[in-house]
């Protein structure tokens, strides 16, 4: 039971605000946004609803944690760079989720149809020319890009309001380049095929999983506003040592749900993951700990799109039988006890240890 008038209780009310402000913020950028496009033309306005619609949804994980990184590190509570650069990262993970989705064929993000089948569905529905499949990647890449640049928009503005805005920029600008070359290293690895240096499957995947995700859904959203804030090198250096186990935990979760998960909670079909051919940690260590005809079966079921129900079920005997899942969520507990740990030692008030440990049990205590 959470106490009025504890860290516990100033920490949900002050995170309730946030996200208030947060959300208007946001609203009022995108509508500044939505005039732009009709003086260009009321045709592309769908643009602006795709990234609105993503948007909107979502735990905003990324800009809670940065939010009190500045709170951590002395910024004013609900201060408006905080605000902004909260903005600025919750519409680049739009653009990311739109790309990813579009890279991994996946139908269907947060329980409804993509931002490419959208488009695609768009295009039938209209009984228009040409391919609407390939109509439907083009407008979504272009959707994620456009959120690309509305992200950059707004992390400038901050740059104009805080006074620590340089180290601020350096973080936001090594996160963008980070995580466009783990996406890189995670299509080239599903194209190299599970055959390639098996004995390298996890050191591969884990690089994978840090540069792609685990930064930048923590420890550089942490960071980020700390810098902001104008915090010192050692309560950056001791934020990363929270936030960065804390993320890859949060990915590995993300990855055990992608094929054990309950499509009801997940908003995805079930062993999505296995059909888009995802190489994860998880698949990683089947492949490192099966044997011959194991991998070779692996190698057969990943990445089909027509893999049915007892496809996946095989796929998951496989996993669980070659130690696979055991393995990952060891790996899972480690990290989760490496971030508690140093969460203990943050030198930061009470509040904002409340709010970055209830943060933390979400992230990796979840089913969806």
């Amino acid at each position: 039971m959470v106490h009025p008038g504890s860290p516990e209780a100033e920490a949900a009310r002050e995170q309730a605000e946030y996200r208030k402000v947060l959300g208007a913020e946001l609203d009022g950028f995108l509508a500044e946004q939505q005039l732009v496009l009709q003086d260009v033309s009321m045709e592309s306005l769908p643009l602006l609803d795709a990234v609105s619609s993503l948007a909107q949804g979502g735990k905003r994980l990324r800009a809670l944690l940065n939010y009190w990184g500045w709170r951590g590190a002395g910024g004013a509570e609900l201060g408006a760079p905080a605000v902004r650069s909260g903005v600025a990262l919750e519409l680049f993970q739009s653009a990311a989720l739109i790309h990813d989705d579009i890279i991994d064929r996946s139908d269907t993000r947060r329980g409804g149809p993509s931002v490419h089948r959208r488009f695609s569905a768009t295009h039938s529905q209209a009984a228009w020319h040409l391919d609407g499949t390939h109509f439907g990647s083009s407008a979504a890449i272009l959707a994620g890009d456009l959120c690309l640049s509305l992200s950059e928009e707004m992390f400038s503005a901050v740059g104009a309001q805080a006074a620590h805005g340089t180290g601020a920029r350096r973080i936001f600008n090594r996160m963008r380049t980070e995580v466009m070359a783990g996406q890189y290293l995670d299509i080239l690895e599903e194209v190299v095929g599970p055959t390639h240096e098996p004995e390298r499957a996890v050191v591969r995947a884990r690089n994978i999983l840090r540069y792609k995700s685990a930064k930048y859904t923590t420890e550089h959203p942490l960071t980020l506003g700390g810098a902001l804030a104008g915090a010192s090198a050692e309560l950056l250096d001791w934020y990363s040592r929270f936030a960065l186990p804390l993320g890859e935990a949060f990915q590995l979760r993300d990855d055990v749900l992608g094929v054990f998960g309950d499509p009801e909670q997940t908003g995805k079909p079930a062993g999505d993951d296995l059909r888009e051919g995802k190489r994860t940690v998880l698949v990683a260590y089947a492949l490192t700990f099966g044997g011959p005809s194991a991998r070779d079966a692996m190698a057969e079921g990943l990445g089909r799109a027509d893999l049915d129900d007892d496809g996946v079920a095989a796929l998951r005997g496989l996993i669980q039988e070659s130690g696979a899942l055991a393995a990952t969520e060891t790996l899972i507990e480690g990290h989760t006890q490496a971030a508690f740990d140093a969460l203990e030692q943050l030198p930061v008030d009470d509040v904002t240890r409340a709010a970055l440990s209830a943060l933390a049990h979400a992230a990796v205590n979840r089913s969806a």
